[in-house]
C-alpha cells in the first residue's frame, strides 16, 4: 500500500493501492508537492492495512510522521534515497541551508533499520556524511525491449529538421537549472565556437525551458514525451548528454544506454555508477564546458566511435534486469523484518496482525 501526494494529471497509472495524503505544491515549481503529515483516516487506513515493514520515500513532513509512528509500534522501518537536496539549494539561493538540511536528514535516516541508495558512488557520500548506519544499495532497472536501438526512425528525425547525417546530441528530463542547463549550454556554444557541426534536441518540460530554448535557439524541442515517443526519441539520436551533478543514480542516462547511445556525463554520483569511461561513453571530471566539448567533440567526429561505444551502453543496460534489482529488494525487506522479530517485536505485530494498541496509537 503506497501513500503519497497525488496529481490530478497523473504521469502514469499506479500499481497497487494507492492513497492520497494531504499536500501541497512548491511555490514555483507545482511539480512538486510537499506532504503535509498523516491524519487520521490515513492512520487509520494503515491500521486496517496491518503492516509488517514501513519504507520512507520521501524525507518531508509525511515521511518522518510515518517514521515516528512506525516506531511508536514496533514497525520495522527502512528509507530510500532519491533525491540530491543539499546540491539543489544552491540552485535556488539558499546554500546557507545545506548544513541544517544535511542535519536533518542524518537525523531522520539514522533512526532506520536501512537506508536504500540507487549506485554505489550514491551510497559512498552517505556513508561519508554518516547517515545510517546500515546503507545498502537499491538499484534500478531498465526495461531494454521498451528502449531499443532499432526504434530509431530516420522519417521522425525528417520531420524535425534533421538531417541524416548530423549527429544529434540529447537532452533528456525536467528542464530545471539543477540538471546542468547552464553547463549543457556553455558546452554547445563551445563546440559552436569551434566550428563542430551537430544538432541539440531537448526532450522535456520544466520551468527553465524557455530559458533553454533561449541560450539553444536552433535546437529541436521535442517536449515532453513517453512510451514509445520518448523511446523513438532516444534511439533516433547519436549522444546522450547529462552534465548534472545532483544525480543519485539517472534514469535518463540509462534509458540512453539503453537506447544505444554513448553517453557523456559528469563525473558524478548517478553518472559514475553507469557510465565506463572510454568504454561506453566519457565522464568528465573537470565538469567545465571545454572539457564537456572535448568530449563530445570526439564522438561527433568518429562515428565508428559512436557506434562502440553505443552497442557497449547497450549491452551494460541489459545486466539491469528489474526482476534482479527487485529480488535485491525484497531480501532487504525480509532481514529488516528478520531483525525486528528478533528483539522480541509482539507476535501480533510479527504477522500482519495489528494489536489494539497498535489500532488506537494511530488513531
Amino acid at each position: 500500500m503506497v501513500f503519497a501526494p497525488t496529481s490530478p494529471t497523473p504521469a502514469c497509472a499506479p500499481t497497487g493501492t494507492l492513497v492520497s495524503i494531504p499536500s501541497i505544491s512548491l511555490p514555483g515549481r507545482s511539480e512538486y508537492r510537499l506532504g503535509l503529515g498523516l491524519p487520521k483516516a490515513i492512520k487509520k487506513a494503515i491500521a486496517d492495512f496491518r503492516p509488517t515493514l514501513m519504507h520512507i520515500s520521501a524525507p518531508d513532513i509525511s515521511g518522518y510522521a510515518a517514521l515516528q509512528l512506525a516506531r511508536s509500534c514496533n514497525i520495522p522501518v527502512v528509507a530510500s534515497f532519491h533525491t540530491r537536496f543539499d546540491t539543489y539549494l544552491g540552485y535556488y539561493g539558499v546554500t546557507w541551508l545545506e548544513n541544517a538540511v544535511t542535519s536533518y536528514l542524518r537525523y531522520l535516516y539514522n533512526q532506520c533499520s536501512h537506508l536504500y541508495a540507487p549506485s554505489e558512488s550514491m551510497a559512498t557520500v552517505l556513508r561519508q556524511q554518516n547517515m545510517c548506519r546500515d546503507i545498502r544499495i537499491w538499484g534500478r532497472g531498465i526495461d531494454c525491449a521498451s528502449f531499443d536501438p532499432l526504434k530509431r526512425d530516420l522519417e521522425w528525425r525528417r520531420e524535425h529538421g534533421i538531417t541524416d547525417d548530423e549527429v544529434v546530441i540529447a537532452f533528456v528530463g525536467r528542464v530545471v537549472m539543477e540538471k546542468g542547463l547552464q553547463c549543457f549550454a556553455q558546452s554547445i556554444e563551445a563546440l559552436n565556437a569551434n566550428g563542430i557541426a551537430h544538432r541539440v534536441m531537448i526532450v522535456g518540460e520544466g520551468p527553465a525551458l524557455e530559458w533553454f530554448k533561449q541560450r539553444l535557439p536552433k535546437a529541436v524541442v521535442a517536449g515532453f514525451l513517453r512510451d514509445h515517443a520518448l523511446s523513438r526519441a532516444y534511439a533516433s539520436a547519436d549522444i546522450f548528454f547529462n552534465p548534472s551533478t545532483t544525480e543519485t543514480f539517472g534514469n535518463v542516462t540509462a534509458e540512453a544506454m539503453a537506447s544505444g547511445l554513448p553517453a557523456v556525463c559528469a563525473d558524478a554520483t548517478g553518472s559514475r555508477s553507469l557510465v565506463i569511461d572510454g568504454v561506453t561513453g566519457y565522464l568528465v571530471t573537470s565538469n567545465t564546458p571545454d572539457a564537456y566539448a572535448n568530449a563530445l567533440a570526439r564522438l561527433i567526429q568518429d562515428r565508428d566511435l559512436r557506434t562502440a561505444f553505443g552497442v557497449a551502453a547497450r549491452n551494460r543496460a541489459k545486466t539491469m534486469d528489474w526482476d534482479q534489482v527487485l529480488d535485491g529488494l525484497f531480501e532487504h525487506y525480509t532481514d529488516a523484518v528478520s531483525k525486528a522479530t528478533s528483539l522480541h517485536v509482539p507476535k501480533d505485530l510479527r504477522f500482519g496482525r495489528a494489536s489494539p494498541a497498535f489500532q488506537e496509537s494511530m488513531i
